[in-house]
């Protein structure tokens, strides 16, 4: 068995990088032939710029894209071939079961799932910030760097809150600010500023034109100035509600920006939590989609590879459609972004698990 296990699972890595490698040049000159006007519209963008900063991570971004569509079509199609070759039959004419069957796929599966999980929980964000930053300094139009926040709120803890009436990230300005400290719900302090500017060198706000009103029992004292440097307890990135930004940080670094932000009483986090839960969901797929193509392949049909992969394919854009809604019905402030994110694979769970019991019916 130890041969048997050993073939199928080189079949199962083998099969598996050869598809993800056959689909990423595709990618990858799809995507120059789109971007090759823009990137000779800068002469000081360099070929070894546009490579390591755009194509290197272009390939770890999309090819962790592709990886359950590769997987999938490269179990189908090894899969058929040993079926329509007779190796298939001639290994339950050994009586080995179905379930035994599937143990170096289940290896095979294992192997691509773990890699997956820890690219996508810590490699593929470092990648997607710096493309991201690629995309927007030189792909894109001025006009998307220009991230004009309006009316923020933010709880800094249970007494103290902050306001901007406008805040632009690009410039780490914000306009009409106001800070809050309350006292047994009343208010003790409130400071005003017309501008509130992040110093990255020194760490601090720099307040422009500020006023500061301290209510006591009897009185209350005014203060105004035209500058102030003060420290406050959050950072300009708190501020940006955005999807790129949940892209760019790994899963620890999400995983503490959220809790952060709901203990400040930000918004709709749903963003956030669909982009930590999918990086889970994702490489946990590999499983399910490994069974299914098993499943769908393993016995020999009339059409042989083709009509297996017909099948495959289609199910493949089935669940990348339901993949795709599920994500963004998950980023709904009304929805529940677990339960969202992880109905596909639910979905096509149940479908592997009826395929699995068909096949072990069927040899019995």
């Amino acid at each position: 068995m130890k041969i048997l296990d050993k073939y199928l699972l080189k079949k199962y890595l083998g099969t598996f990088l050869l598809i993800l490698a056959l689909l990423l040049p595709i990618a990858i000159a799809i995507d120059i032939s789109e971007k090759v006007d823009k990137f000779l519209r800068h002469a000081d963008l360099s070929m070894a710029t546009i490579i390591e900063d755009y194509y290197l991570n272009f390939i770890i971004i999309y090819g962790n894209t592709f990886m359950p569509l590769a997987l999938f079509i490269a179990v189908i199609f090894f899969t058929s071939k040993i079926a329509a070759n007779t190796e298939i039959i001639a290994i339950q004419s050994a009586r080995i079961s179905f379930t035994r069957f599937l143990k170096p796929y289940f290896i095979g599966a294992t192997i691509v799932a773990v890699f997956a999980l820890y690219t996508n929980h810590f490699v593929v964000p470092q990648s997607n910030k710096v493309f991201e930053t690629f995309s927007r300094t030189y792909l894109k139009n001025k006009q998307y760097n220009a991230h004009n926040l309006q009316n923020i709120n933010l709880q800094l803890s249970d007494q103290e809150y902050v306001h901007f009436k406008n805040y632009n990230s690009d410039r780490d300005v914000g306009y009409d600010f106001s800070y809050e400290r309350f006292e047994n719900n009343q208010l003790k302090y409130k400071l005003m500023a017309n501008t509130i500017r992040w110093v990255e060198k020194d760490t601090l706000f720099r307040l422009s034109n500020y006023k500061i009103r301290r209510l006591l029992k009897e009185k209350d004292l005014i203060e105004t100035g035209r500058q102030l440097d003060t420290l406050f307890d959050f950072r300009p990135e708190d501020l940006q509600q955005v999807d790129y930004l949940a892209r760019e940080m790994n899963s620890v670094a999400l995983s503490r920006f959220i809790q952060k932000s709901k203990a400040r009483g930000a918004g709709n986090l749903n963003t956030y939590l669909v982009e930590l839960y999918k990086r889970t969901s994702l490489p946990i797929s590999s499983y399910i989609l490994t069974f299914i193509a098993v499943a769908l392949a393993a016995k020999k049909k009339r059409g042989g590879t083709g009509k297996n992969l017909a099948i495959g394919i289609t199910l493949m854009f089935v669940y990348i459609f339901f993949l795709k809604i599920s994500e963004v019905l998950g980023a709904g402030a009304d929805k529940n972004p677990l339960l969202m994110v992880w109905f596909p694979n639910a979905l096509f769970g149940i479908l592997a698990a009826y395929l699995y019991y068909r096949n072990v019916q069927n040899q019995s």
